[in-house]
């Protein structure tokens, strides 16, 4: 158990001793890439996240942006994300899926040529352009290993 424990701890960039400590003793990040291991103990296919980057500060929230993809791509996991950070939103999801009137459903670019004019206008606000592009920047950032 310990070994597993260790392990997962080392997947979401946690040291071994993380496992002895009380949340009080840990950041706001820590809490939640803590979380985040102990859903992984199990070996999920599906991870769900609810509001995971909410109140963590910028550097906190890309960090844990780029652990989400990171852990995507090497564990093979399908994540189902709810947020209302915008950034995190154009930096991990593949998929939208917005709830106005009805669902729409699509890739971030394709929601910005939504038939429904809310939709449209949420996603080309200067707000969500600041998103997307602080996202992409990031993105890059990431793939070049920085």
């Amino acid at each position: 158990m310990d070994r597993i424990v260790a392990s997962k701890l080392g997947l979401v960039g946690l040291p071994a001793d993380t496992s002895t400590k009380f949340p009080a003793q840990l950041s706001g990040g820590m809490r939640r890439r803590a979380a985040l291991a102990r859903a992984l103990v199990l070996d999920p296919e599906l991870l769900f996240l609810d509001e995971p980057t909410s109140g963590l500060d910028p550097q906190a929230a890309h960090a844990f942006d780029r652990l989400i993809k990171d852990l995507r791509t090497s564990l093979g996991l399908t994540v189902f994300l709810v947020t209302h950070d915008l950034e995190t939103m154009f930096a991990v999801c593949n998929r939208v899926a917005v709830i106005v009137k009805k669902l729409r459903v699509g890739t971030p670019r394709e929601l910005v040529s939504d038939d429904d004019p809310w939709v449209r206008e949420y996603l080309k606000s200067p707000r969500v352009r600041a998103a997307r592009d602080a996202a992409r920047e990031q993105h890059e950032a990431w793939e070049r290993g920085a």
